[in-house]
């Protein structure tokens, strides 16, 4: 008797379908019963072969061999998996038919195919496109299976994306690590990753902060401000003229703002602000959602839309019943629901915005591990939140009159809270202290916002400001800036570009921590020195995040049917053959290798060998050797002066430098100095000052 083959991504996904179609016989790999059997991969049971598969000579990293351009590519089945491998791949070739169960997205059809593929299988192929777990999601999906020639434009788009990688992270990795005497692994999608990171920490190692004052005017509740004053003499003359003087309020204004109810979750999205509320990594934001998918406590987690497509109404209505019903943060939350303002099946792709499922109960929730009750109440609330009116409050700014000085002073009442309401109760819930809020408070200004026309007495009190630096890179703040990368003119009509996808962003940023060119230091991200001096030596075309996020629009066209995947494989290949050129006939063992325009600064300290400038750094020639000077450098930040190619020869020659000209903080004078570079066997190097000494008048 003939039987049709369903073939999950993973065991508790297989075992969960096994058990809607009746499969329930165990067997080694597998379950049976009900005219199916059910079977699963584990993640990736075929990947691509290493390049020494081509030709044995691969096997030794040498110049002379690149570029690699497979005109024939091969997999093979992966060694960790095999006997899983075996097992599918005896069933597919004894199946009547078969039904790809795999995720449904761009990496799940990969999976799916390339196991369909190296099994030399040739049955028919329908696809499960599912976005729950839900038996009744499951049911319906097999009742309305899609033929699998659907999804060739997708394989083509998953299959260019493996070999774009397999190019750029092959070439590019032997190319530099054979220059630089060094393995580097180099990414197609991880270096610009990378790069951003480098970027920002370097803005904000070399930005100099400047000193500003404000005059505070305080009384009965009160707190006027003045501008930003440079002159502290100035705000001083200022405090002292207002202080116990009366003022008066002057012109007011009142803007009314209204803040629009947010949008549901995409994955990305969400691992934002779990890390931002909760500290949790995007990788474990994304494995609580697939857990929470898994128990069929929520929808499928990695999707880039932020709605439901406009079938959904009816479910949706259901599932907030549910919250409401069930869910312990939610108690006192009546309201009408607006569902209608999250569905546009214009904005929905593969997979709609991640919303629970109407089999959330309390029971369900204790069972979860502290991280998934987190991820299920924050998705949650946001499913109750889009669907809550706005919130609406009014600011005024009004103007305050002293001694002839004016200074600013705003308050804010709130007109309808709307979904700021099931926020707070979620801040609550988990004993969150409520972030700064942007928005100013009005609470001690009188009706209206407005404060009480004249003050008899007031306090001036100066405070002392700096201009801040750009923030380091959080996972929250650098998902965001890898989802906007080539978005500059993005619109909501706007198709998105990005770096990764929602579903590969997590795995980037662990791979570069893995790699140990980025570290975690509390919550944020910041680069090593190796991660530093890697992107110092690379090429724009590898470290550039627009250029990325151009291929990655091309990968998204590809599986539309608006491209094909060789086209874009020919560009990739044309890049990697013209980079590989570009360093033909330089010498391997010189690792000191920057540009064609190489500047000689000195002698190293430590071994002798030359030291050039590069891009952020005088580096020394020798790989074995630790020795760089930073032109970014916190210690020249705070004594005002600059490590230029000038102060680098000087150090090289004499071990010290004389500035002139610095400027003191303290009395705004300026003087002369000696900063002298001190090398030890080991670590960085330690820069101290000294004082020319005076002649002594004869």
């Amino acid at each position: 008797m003939g039987f049709t083959l369903i073939v999950a991504e993973k065991p508790s996904v297989g075992v969960t379908i096994a058990g809607v179609v009746g499969a329930d016989r165990k067997h080694d790999g597998y379950l049976e019963g009900g005219g199916y059997q059910v079977t699963w991969c584990i993640g990736h049971l075929v990947g691509l072969s290493d390049a020494s598969a081509y030709n044995e000579k691969y096997a030794k990293w040498t110049y002379e061999d690149l570029p690699i351009l497979p005109n024939t590519w091969k997999h093979e089945a992966l060694p960790g998996t095999m006997r899983q491998f075996n097992i599918v791949k005896k069933l597919m070739n004894s199946a009547d038919s078969i039904v790809c169960a795999t995720d449904a997205a761009r990496e799940g059809e990969l999976i799916f195919r390339l196991v369909y593929e190296q099994a030399g299988c040739r049955k028919p192929v329908k696809r499960l496109w599912i976005s729950s777990l839900e038996e009744s999601a499951i049911k319906k999906g097999m009742e309305n299976l899609r033929d699998g020639h659907e999804f060739d434009a997708l394989y083509d788009s998953a299959l260019s994306r493996e070999k774009a990688d397999w190019l750029v992270g092959i070439n590019m990795s032997r190319l530099f690590s054979v220059l630089y005497k060094k393995t580097l692994r180099i990414g197609r999608v991880q270096t610009p990753a990378l790069a951003m990171i480098v970027a920002r920490d370097a803005a904000v190692s070399g930005f100099r902060k400047e000193k500003y004052f404000i005059v505070h005017l305080k009384a009965d509740g009160l707190d006027a401000v003045s501008g930003h004053i440079t002159d502290k003499a100035e705000a001083d003359r200022i405090a002292l003229a207002c202080q116990d003087k009366g003022c008066r309020i002057g012109d007011s204004k009142q803007k009314r703002e209204v803040v629009k109810a947010p949008k549901l979750y995409d994955l990305t999205t969400l691992q934002r602000e779990c890390n931002r509320v909760f500290g949790m990594t995007a990788e474990r934001t994304l494995a609580c959602a697939q857990s929470l998918y898994e128990k069929k406590l929520a929808t499928y987690p990695r999707t880039d839309s932020n709605y439901l497509t406009e079938d959904m109404e009816d479910t949706a209505g259901m599932v907030i019943g549910r919250i409401l019903e069930e869910m312990e943060f939610a108690r006192e939350i009546n309201y009408r629901p607006n569902i209608r303002r999250v569905m546009d099946n214009r904005k929905v792709g593969d997979h709609h915005a991640i919303i629970p499922t109407s089999e959330i109960s309390r029971e369900a929730y204790r069972k979860l591990s502290q991280d998934e009750q987190r991820v299920l109440v924050m998705v949650a609330g946001k499913l109750l939140a889009a669907t809550m009116a706005d919130h609406i409050y009014v600011v005024t700014s009004s103007k305050v009159i002293c001694e002839g000085y004016e200074f600013l002073t705003k308050g804010k009442t709130v007109t309808q809270e709307g979904f700021r309401f099931v926020e707070e109760k979620i801040r609550k819930y988990f004993g969150i202290r409520k972030e700064t809020d942007k928005e100013p408070e009005g609470s001690n200004h009188g009706e209206n916002g407005i404060p009480k026309m004249e003050y008899e007495r007031v306090d001036a009190v100066v405070s002392e400001q700096f201009t801040q630096p750009p923030k380091r890179y959080t996972e929250d703040t650098l998902l965001a800036a890898m989802e906007r990368a080539g978005n500059e003119d993005i619109t909501e009509e706007t198709e998105k570009k990005g770096i990764g996808t929602p579903a590969t962003r997590a795995a980037i940023i662990e791979k570069i921590i893995k790699s140990g060119f980025v570290r975690r230091e509390r919550k944020y991200l910041i680069p090593t020195q190796d991660g530093i001096s890697l992107i110092t030596i690379l090429p724009e075309e590898l470290t550039s995040a627009k250029m990325t996020a151009e291929w990655e629009m091309e990968l998204a066209h590809i599986a539309q049917g608006k491209g094909k995947g060789e086209d874009f494989i020919e560009r990739i290949e044309i890049m990697v053959s013209m980079l590989v050129s570009c360093y033909d006939g330089m010498q391997p063992e010189d690792p000191g290798f920057t540009g064609r325009n190489r500047k000689n600064i000195g002698k190293c300290p430590k071994c002798g060998k030359p030291v050039y400038e590069g891009k952020m750094n005088f580096y020394c020639s020798n790989r074995e050797c630790d020795f760089a000077l930073w032109k970014r450098n916190r210690y020249f930040d705070t004594v005002g002066a600059d490590l230029d190619e000038r102060a680098a020869r000087e150090f090289l020659a004499n071990g010290r430098c004389r500035y002139e000209g610095l400027v003191s903080k303290r009395n705004g004078k300026t003087y002369t100095a000696d900063i002298v570079m001190d090398v030890p066997e080991k670590g960085y190097v330690r820069f101290t000052m000294e004082f020319p000494q005076k002649e002594e008048k004869k």
